[in-house]
């Protein structure tokens, strides 16, 4: 009698009801093994297939800010420059006197934004998330329809009301329409997150005499944080991509123009400078990326926040 035999029947003398067949037995074998060789590499080749399309572009900008201005048009083109060199990174500095100025107010004026959505965006999700009030609801599906518009459909009214509260021509005309665009998703976004808080949590705190803003402070703030993260990061990179329409309807001064419209100096009358405008992009693009990697635990814990049945 083979082993495998012995040891089912001495389970089935003891315990009949927990016997099963060795044949039976679901193999603990991970998922991913289970794949045959060629089916693993196919799952690789579109991963590999995927990222080049989403990577090749910024390859490219990259190599083309490497590249002489005059062999960016020559026949045949080539990809690999040939004598490359970081002089665009140098350059462009002296192309556009005030590019740090425009990347300086590109980040300034996201991080007021941030800010700006943050303080109300957490306290207007929180009671949504736990307050039952007639047509919440609907003010949800408002905040929703709000994200279907276009700045550009709005422009007018925004520039009468920007001119009435004479906010024209100062950091203000970006940041108040900015913050405004951003507040309903980000409400939307953080009243989901707060729902997996446990009211539990609420009540205990009640029980011990806790107010409303106390519990808000001392409770949901700790545990909501991730969530908080991910929504800052998405503001401020929204905040950073939507400034070009706003500076150009709302601003003439050139001290206050963002990154966008200052990268517009590269274009010339009679060319236009690609591997300057290339090396400034990538150097704008650093702001959001530096704050991207600082934050990336927080970004990964809100964004896989609940994926897990407790």
């Amino acid at each position: 009698m083979s082993d495998v035999a012995r040891t089912e029947e001495i389970a089935a003398v003891e315990s009949p009801a927990l016997v099963k067949p060795a044949s039976r037995v679901r193999s603990a074998k991970p998922m991913i093994d289970r794949y045959k060789w060629y089916e693993v590499a196919s799952i690789y080749l579109g991963i590999a297939v995927f990222l080049f399309f989403v990577l090749a572009p910024f390859i490219e900008g990259f190599l083309v800010s490497l590249k002489p201005l005059a062999q960016l048009f020559s026949t045949p083109y080539s990809f690999i420059p040939k004598n490359g060199s970081f002089d665009a990174y140098v350059n462009m500095w002296t192309s556009v006197p005030m590019l740090g100025m425009h990347i300086f107010n590109s980040f300034f004026i996201s991080s007021v934004v941030t800010l700006i959505v943050i303080a109300v965006v957490v306290p207007a999700a929180y009671a949504f998330a736990r307050f039952q009030f007639p047509a919440s609801g609907l003010m949800l599906a408002g905040f929703l329809a709000v994200n279907m518009f276009s700045g550009a459909v709005l422009l007018i009214p925004l520039f009468r009301l920007m001119r009435g509260f004479g906010m024209l021509n100062t950091y203000w005309a970006m940041i108040v329409p900015g913050a405004a665009f951003l507040i309903p998703s980000s409400i939307f976004l953080l009243r989901t997150y707060m729902l997996r808080i446990p009211r539990e949590l609420d009540e205990a705190a009640w029980v011990d005499g806790a107010s409303r803003l106390y519990t808000l402070r001392r409770v949901i703030l700790p545990l909501a944080m991730p969530g908080i993260v991910v929504v800052a990061i998405m503001t401020f990179i929204g905040a950073y991509a939507q400034q070009f329409i706003f500076a150009l309807t709302f601003n003439s001064k050139t001290e206050y123009m963002p990154l966008p419209v200052g990268l517009f100096a590269f274009f010339g009358k009679q060319e236009v400078q690609w591997n300057e405008l290339m090396a400034a992009s990538f150097v704008g693009i650093l702001p959001v990326m530096i704050v991207i990697v600082f934050l990336q635990r927080y970004l990964v814990a809100g964004l896989t926040a609940g994926a897990v049945k407790q």
